[in-house]
């Protein structure tokens, strides 16, 4: 009997051409509509054939070495060394894959992906959740505004103390089991020690100094003194000072920091996806919550300009916040 139908694919594949060259199975790509896909099978190898491409489900695929991955983060496709990474700003023919699986460790190869998982879908997000702001200005003025899905941060060169704060409208509270994740660039520094960045979780914001926030955990810039990168937490009774994590900001790169609060107790840093002062007891142990995400720039009395671009943040959280 002949053949009366072909299944290339199903509810999760689409149906592309070949092009010239061909493909392989199981090669990663990025479709005309947008979304990431997995080659999963070939008619033939030669051009105008038909292929099923995957575009939904979980998919194992080359993971980048010595850097961690946690899970549910954002997963960037390095085009250029066909590897999954971490979601710093897409250049070239970079793009998201999807969101992980589990936690992905240093020295893993490989790694597991839900495909095209939203990027929207984190508990709180810069893309979808409701966000609060106070900035503080007189005579002169600061500009805080979403620029394509980012949000811009900068001050007037007027000789005034000003602050410019974003702080999610959405609290988590202790023991949820939460991961928070950031990518943010300092396009401009501060040109004397009087700037301050703080990018994290807290139980508040403050007007003039992040310092005075009583429950904290974040990265610290004193943008302007140095160019390192800090990192301090505070939860009322236990304090860890603003401490170097060795690695230093240079003017329009993007910065990935995560911070691991599912032992809160011993919430671990990452930096560009690696653990960085992992024996300095950053801890919650006194906290009461709830904490929110927030991120907060502020400067003394000084006419220096700045300007910090947030690409991404969000909190994740990995428990039933019922429970």
């Amino acid at each position: 009997m002949t053949a009366e139908a072909i299944t290339y694919h199903d509810a999760d594949s689409v149906l592309i051409t070949v092009p010239t060259g061909g493909y392989s199975s199981g090669q990663v790509l990025l479709l005309a509509d947008g979304r990431a896909g997995v080659i999963e099978s070939l008619n033939s190898l030669a051009a105008a054939d038909k292929a099923s491409v995957k575009v939904r489900g979980l998919v194992t695929v080359a993971k980048t070495a010595s850097i961690v991955i946690l899970d549910g983060g954002l997963v960037k496709w390095d085009h250029s060394a066909n590897s999954a990474t971490i979601p710093t700003l897409v250049d070239s023919k970079d793009f998201i894959l999807g969101r992980a699986v589990g936690d992905a460790a240093s020295a893993a190869t490989t790694m597991v992906v839900d495909l095209n998982a939203s990027k929207e879908s984190a508990y709180i997000s810069l893309a979808k959740s409701a966000f609060v702001s106070a900035p503080i200005e007189t005579a002169g003025f600061v500009r805080a505004a979403m620029v394509g899905g980012s949000f811009k941060a900068a001050f007037s060169a007027t000789a005034e103390a000003q602050k410019i704060d974003l702080l999610s409208a959405q609290s988590f509270a202790l023991g949820t089991n939460w991961i928070f994740e950031a990518v943010f660039t300092v396009v401009t520094t501060a040109d004397a020690d009087v700037g301050d960045l703080n990018i994290g979780v807290a139980n508040a914001t403050h007007a003039t100094d992040c310092d005075s926030i009583t429950e904290s955990c974040f990265v610290h810039c004193d943008l302007g003194a140095d160019l390192n990168i800090d990192a301090e937490s505070d939860d009322g009774t236990t304090e860890v000072n603003a401490t170097d994590t060795t690695i230093d900001l240079v003017a329009g790169t993007p910065v990935h920091i995560v911070f691991d609060g599912r032992t809160e107790t011993d919430i671990q840093l990452y930096v560009n996806g690696v653990n960085r002062l992992a024996a300095s007891v950053f801890t919650f142990a006194a906290a009461t919550g709830p904490l929110k995400a927030l991120f907060h720039l502020e400067k003394t009395a000084n006419d220096t300009l700045c300007d910090v671009l947030l690409s991404l943040m969000e909190v994740r959280l990995t428990a039933d916040v019922e429970a």
